[in-house]
């Protein structure tokens, strides 16, 4: 439901690329899960180790904070370009 919510409100303040851009990291995570089933289906071979992504990293050796602390950095990043872009008006 927050999801939707978040969604909706940037659609109707007319800014979903924003919305895309600083959530990028939650639509790679749900990516990865998409590629992986349907990689299973078609080819019967998986592209990652474990979906969601962040499985992946962890089992190829990862620790879990080191996982956490770059998805955030990532994050952090992806929401300053997200609202440079209402500053610039890029979008």
């Amino acid at each position: 439901a927050l999801g939707g919510v978040v969604g909706a409100s940037a659609v109707l303040m007319k800014m979903p690329w924003m919305l895309l851009v600083a959530g990028a990291i939650y639509a790679v995570e749900s990516l990865s899960v998409f590629i992986q089933v349907v990689s299973f289906k078609l080819r019967g071979k998986r592209v990652f180790k474990m979906a969601p992504i962040h499985h992946h990293f962890e089992l190829s050796g990862w620790k879990e904070t080191k996982v956490v602390g770059v998805f955030w950095l990532i994050t952090i990043v992806l929401c300053i370009i997200g609202f440079a872009t209402l500053r610039f008006d890029i979008f």
